[in-house]
């Protein structure tokens, strides 16, 4: 059982919230001596295990779940009117999971640490469905995460180096994010990583100057694909990265984070090559990701049986400029280093051949979403 059912059905059973902490076990040494022999609960002498209880002044309860290096992770209740048959189940309750090993953070600063353990609970949130929560008391930290900030996912192709040091990629980030950025480690080779939203403020300051003013899509594209040219000659070579809108991370961290994997994932999926990606730029991905396999490989073969030249080399290139342009046909011709008559010549072989015009908005949608369809099959 994870560490939010089991808080979840302990609080059903009595009825009142519970509360996690941590506290350091020095400090729970202290009150285990100051405090009466009398609210003193099931407290093993000169040890701590899971399932120790003990009575505070203020009439709180602390049952201690497990150590962290020099912590003591609790969980405190109100007393209130509970039973002894309660106090006692809770107790046994937590006893019950000291099979189940903390990770080790020895020697890790309290920043990494810190960074560690939020991480290892936004993995587990994610991996629960239950993306739609706060952060716990517990993990809130220096309060960071009250901060709103812009949120992007790094993650490293480059599996074959190992794991990469925190302090090196810390370090690295805040010479381009500012000293304000916090990293936090998903899974391995994966971060999340959150940025000061003044980095959009100066973006947008020096786009001012060149008599332009740039959406904050915009803004957010540019900054990433700073960081990512950065992290791609000066670290980890090959990676992916993506952004998203500015949040509140104390709200929102599990959601955005749930969001710029799915982004990360179709991205990888739909526009193989490409290392940045937006989620603002993959809502037909992400829609057609929904569809069965089965139905999607029918569609393609389908599409496919009249004509094969969606395939060639030069209508498939043709094609994904052509759409990246919004169908602006000048703008292709320009980018393809092509004569805008020859650019239109592809075209109307393409309608030949398919009875389908890119240039028609109608035919433009059923195209795009042949391609993408057929990138994802192909490779089945």
């Amino acid at each position: 059982m994870s560490e939010a059912n089991w808080m979840e059905q302990l609080e059903k059973v009595i009825a009142r919230p519970i509360r996690q902490l941590q506290v350091p076990i020095q400090e729970w040494n202290n009150l285990v001596s100051a405090t009466d022999e009398s609210h003193r609960l099931y407290l093993q002498k000169n040890t701590v295990s899971p399932g120790d209880c003990m009575k505070l002044p203020t009439g709180l309860l602390w049952f201690a779940v497990r150590g962290l290096d020099l912590n003591m992770e609790v969980i405190e209740v109100d007393s209130g009117s509970l039973t002894e048959t309660e106090i006692r189940l809770i107790s046994w309750t937590l006893s019950q999971l000291k099979t189940v090993q903390a990770p080790s953070y020895a020697g890790l600063t309290d920043s990494e640490r810190h960074a560690n353990e939020l991480g290892a609970w936004i993995v587990e949130r994610l991996d629960s469905g239950d993306i739609q929560t706060s952060v716990p008391d517990r993990l809130v930290g220096r309060g960071k995460v009250f901060t709103t900030m812009i949120p992007f996912l790094l993650v490293s192709e480059q599996t074959e180096l190992g794991r990469t040091s925190y302090s090196e990629l810390e370090k690295l980030l805040r010479t381009f994010l500012a000293e304000e950025v916090m990293l936090i480690p998903l899974q391995e080779q994966e971060w999340l990583v959150l940025g000061p939203v003044s980095l959009i403020r100066d973006a947008q300051s020096e786009d001012r100057e060149d008599e332009s003013e740039e959406s904050l899509e915009e803004s957010l594209a540019s900054i990433a694909m700073g960081l990512h040219e950065m992290l791609a000659s000066e670290w980890i070579g090959e990676c992916h990265l993506t952004v998203s809108h500015p949040i509140s991370p104390i709200h929102s961290i599990v959601a955005t984070a749930a969001l710029l994997r799915e982004t990360v994932n179709l991205g990888r999926a739909f526009h193989v090559g490409t290392n940045i990606h937006f989620p603002w730029l993959l809502h037909l991905e992400r829609l057609l990701s929904t569809i069965p396999e089965i139905q999607r490989v029918r569609f393609v073969e389908q599409a496919l049986k009249r004509t094969d030249v969606f395939l060639e080399p030069e209508i498939l290139t043709t094609l994904e400029t052509f759409f990246s342009l919004d169908c602006n046909v000048s703008e292709t011709a320009k980018k393809l280093y092509i004569h805008r008559n020859t650019l239109l010549y592809r075209l109307d072989k393409l309608k030949q051949e398919t009875e389908l015009d890119v240039r028609q908005f109608r035919d433009a949608v059923l195209v795009k979403i042949i391609l993408l369809l057929y990138k994802v099959t192909k490779r089945k």
